[in-house]
């Protein structure tokens, strides 16, 4: 065993700064869905494994690579939730919410998925999303795609990142593609990677994710989704895009984005930047129609999408706002139990308070001044003679002396 402990590999600490810039994120993410009408909704952490199978398919890396499944003591097969999505879907089966629709849904929490850890990239993450079930009109997707480039704006991010946008088409299109790249792919099956050979069965469209060099050469030639559209097909998305447009919101023609799961249709799209390397995605989602049908619930249409916060913490610019504590030094062994009632009283009526608990009256101030602390509240033996207390404004330097009685009126400039 290592000398030292060490967390997993691919899970960290977040230690209160950080933990401070995640709740930022968090926190203007949650404030501009509220302006859309989505709520909080909070899943399990962890589904019995066939919720996963049946939505995320069983070709995808998710499932067949990264997923954390294991026995639990009652012999279930349990899965620790590599994504959201599928547990939206379940929960809305769960608990019979179809009469409620259209539903919106906000969410934020940690996910788990096995794989190399590289930058904003973790085995342990942490994402935040939206899911709007219930809606089959593609302004639908215009309004959670204009959310999700306001929520993007609110952390700086507006001119780091770029929309990508496509359509996988509805069931027609998609079949009629599937043939056409099956056909197309088939002549060079030996060829293709091992991964894409296995895809090429089972979920043809997901070859044109693949990010083996040789395969890449193979897609550039392959056939395009948007020649095998149906006219519904055809007429959604351009709706979709003629939303964006009158929105003001750019977007860049990708037809070779499918994502990465097996349960999309008609509009998909990704939010990209040049700042994180390899991994430039930093905000996804699409349509789903199907996946709650799938799952044997009511045919409900959805669409969603999900963003690493992790990603988003190491782009964004935001400002995080931290409480600066007001500090009690007590001076002598009477002070310090007046100062334990003091600080008692204080926080009751609301103020941060920073009471160290040993070292004279030198060390304490080191501590406040450490701690970022406004105002000092010095009370000694004199002090409590007199039924006053000193405060020291550690911004102006400047002190006065106070009856007690009048503190909290004098502090009600400092209150954060």
């Amino acid at each position: 065993m290592s000398s030292q402990l060490q967390p997993v590999r691919g899970t960290h600490d977040l230690l209160p700064e950080e933990y401070r810039r995640h709740q930022a994120v968090v926190g203007s993410a949650r404030d501009i869905v509220g302006r859309y009408g989505f709520e909080e909704i909070a899943p399990p952490i962890f589904e019995f494994t066939n919720v996963f199978l049946r939505t995320l398919g069983d070709t995808s890396d998710v499932v067949s690579k990264e997923t954390y499944t294991f026995e639990d003591r009652g012999g279930e097969s349990i899965t620790l939730r590599p994504e959201f999505t599928a547990q939206i879907a379940r929960a809305f089966i769960t608990h019979g919410l179809k009469d409620q629709t259209p539903l919106k849904y906000f969410y934020y929490g940690p996910a788990f998925r096995y794989e190399r850890p590289q930058k904003g990239r973790q085995r342990q993450f942490h994402q935040i999303g939206a899911e709007l079930l219930g809606a089959p009109e593609p302004q639908a997707d215009v309004e959670l795609i204009t959310m999700a480039a306001q929520v993007l704006a609110s952390l700086g991010l507006a001119d780091k990142v770029k929309l990508e946008l496509n359509t996988l088409g509805d069931a027609e299109s998609r079949t009629a593609y599937r043939t056409a790249l099956v056909d197309y792919f088939q002549s060079f099956r030996d060829q293709l990677s091992e991964d894409s050979r296995k895809r090429l069965e089972a979920n043809p469209l997901r070859i044109l994710d693949s990010k083996d060099e040789g395969d890449r050469k193979l897609i550039a030639d392959a056939p395009v989704n948007g020649d095998y559209f149906s006219a519904h097909a055809a007429d959604f998305f351009a709706q979709v895009k003629e939303g964006l447009d009158s929105l003001g919101i750019s977007f860049y023609l990708n037809p070779r984005l499918v994502r990465g799961l097996d349960y999309y249709s008609h509009s998909v799209f990704e939010f990209t930047t040049e700042a994180l390397g390899a991994q430039n995605t930093v905000l996804a989602g699409g349509r789903y129609d199907s996946l709650i049908a799938t799952m044997g619930g009511p045919d409900t249409a959805g669409s969603g999408w999900a963003a690493g916060v992790e990603r988003l913490v190491t782009l964004a610019e935001v400002d995080v706002q931290t409480i600066r504590p007001i500090a009690i030094v007590p001076i002598g062994e009477a002070a310090e139990k007046q100062a334990l009632v003091l600080a008692h009283r204080l926080r009751q009526a609301g103020y941060t308070i920073e009471l160290a608990y040993r070292g004279n009256a030198q060390k304490r101030m080191k501590r406040a001044n450490k701690l970022q602390a406004s105002v000092a509240l010095v009370l000694g033996e004199d002090e409590l003679a007199a039924g006053t207390i000193a405060l020291r404004d550690l911004d102006k330097g400047e002190q006065q002396v106070l009856p007690q009685d009048a503190l909290e009126e004098a502090l009600k400039i400092f209150r954060k």
